[in-house]
């Protein structure tokens, strides 16, 4: 946990039993984390998001009663490492869809609207695809009134109100693009972004930065007397929106193009060399995870990132990266350090929504059934098979998966994994569509000249 930034004990004699207490939940949630020698239970983790609860309960009676609700100390930041874990293990154990889940949830999504306010760039998609998501975690939050206590549920719609609102500001600052400057404007947040990703690579593409340049000036040249106009030669509204944000790009693209040229293939300053080393590191670390997800994340895994990011991002004074004796970063380095923070965070994010609602237990044999559908799908999509025949291998790794059940459950030991409506929900559509292709199959043999005389 010294990834936590320190906090000053509480000054509350009273609170100190409660900080004994979640410090020693906390530690055996970690404890937990570490060990992959076996897969984790919903047994493991729901007795102790029940105590965490109970010191929850305990801390706000102690609080209320000394007239301090809204203190904020060391035992609010230990509670928060471990809302965090089990929020994390609850992903683990494929329970996405109980109210605990949405904690990190939260987290991630709040730093992610937090930076897209201060970067001041973002598409109207950005937002688009957030709101989705906080939508389905507050149906998550409204279900859970009768299975969690209020104490968590008012923690989470407090976290969740906080979301909503960064939102609201932000959509507001978009309100009023018009849709025909749109385009532009998506196009625009895609190439700084484009240009951000190169300056970063480990050899520097400057063809490809010079190539987003001439996009940019094609852009620019579009522009009649300074303005974006339509179809009608009227200018639409959004003009300050657009071409601010193409002024920003070709500033960051004569910056990334000139730097690199000076520190020798796009290296940051050396005072900030090692942050930008441990930046580069945890992005790789997570990009080479969203690409293998299916098969090797744990959730709980993503604690330590977040850990280690959040204290790279609360070390930054009124927002800036500053090296050891104050001085700030310049712009390059400024800028190459919040888009590796932020796109690191940006994968964090995208690892959560696409966890699966499927205990890692049964994650095997879910992404088994997965590859199959896809294989099936794609037979299909390619006008099915010539004979049933064809269709043997798939039908008989299909049975040996079905054959796994128990009384229609999978088991593993003599536990039940969280996921069976997943699993099995997957396993009939496989079925399903081998199914329809093997009729396809039999109807095109029957339709063969001369087959019902062989």
């Amino acid at each position: 946990m010294t990834d936590s930034p320190a906090i000053q004990a509480p000054l509350d004699p009273k609170e100190e039993p409660i900080l004994a207490r979640v410090l020693e939940l906390r530690d055996k949630l970690s404890i937990l984390k570490q060990d992959k020698s076996t897969y984790v239970k919903s047994q493991d983790i729901i007795p102790i998001y029940e105590q965490v609860i109970e010191q929850v309960q305990s801390l706000n009676t102690i609080r209320t009663d000394h007239g301090k609700p809204l203190e904020s100390n060391r035992v609010d930041r230990v509670l928060d490492d471990a809302f965090q874990l089990i929020s994390l293990f609850f992903l683990t154990i494929g329970r996405n869809n109980d109210a605990p889940a949405v904690y990190s949830f939260t987290s991630t999504i709040r730093r992610l609207l937090d930076h897209l306010k201060e970067a001041a760039f973002f598409s109207a998609k950005d937002l688009e695809s957030i709101g989705h998501n906080l939508d389905k975690m507050q149906d998550v939050i409204k279900r859970g009134k009768e299975h969690h206590p209020p104490h968590l549920l008012t923690l989470l719609q407090n976290r969740m109100d906080i979301c909503w609102n960064i939102l609201a500001e932000l959509r507001d600052s978009l309100s009023n693009l018009s849709p025909t400057l749109t385009p532009i404007h998506e196009r625009l947040v895609s190439i700084l972004r484009s240009i951000s990703a190169a300056n970063t690579r480990y050899k520097f593409p400057s063809g490809e930065v010079e190539g987003f340049r001439n996009q940019l000036k094609e852009i620019k040249a579009t522009m009649v007397n300074g303005q974006f106009l339509g179809e009608d030669s009227t200018a639409p509204s959004g003009q300050d929106i657009v071409t601010t944000l193409l002024d920003r790009c070709l500033l960051w693209s004569d910056i990334v193009l000139s730097r690199c040229v000076l520190l020798k293939k796009g290296k940051i300053d050396q005072r900030f060399k090692e942050t930008y080393e441990k930046l580069s590191d945890i992005r790789n670390q997570l990009e080479r995870l969203s690409l293998t997800q299916a098969w090797s994340l744990r959730e709980t895994d993503l604690y330590n990132f977040q850990r280690q990011l959040d204290r790279v991002d609360e070390s930054r004074i009124n927002g800036n990266f500053e090296d050891g004796g104050g001085n700030l970063a310049d712009l390059h380095a400024q800028r190459t350090l919040l888009y590796l923070l932020r796109r690191s965070y940006a994968y964090i994010y995208q690892l959560m929504i696409s966890s699966e609602p499927v205990s890692e237990a049964l994650l095997p044999i879910f992404n088994q059934l997965q590859t199959l559908r896809r294989c099936l799908v794609e037979v299909k999509r390619s006008g099915g098979v010539t004979s049933a025949r064809e269709l043997y291998p798939y039908s008989m790794k299909l049975s040996s998966i079905d054959n796994m059940r128990v009384d229609g459950k999978f088991m593993v030991g003599t536990d039940i994994p969280e996921g069976q409506g997943s699993v099995s929900v997957l396993l009939a559509e496989c079925f399903e569509l081998q199914h329809d292709l093997k009729i396809e199959a039999e109807e095109r043999e029957a339709k063969v000249p001369g087959k019902d005389d062989q």
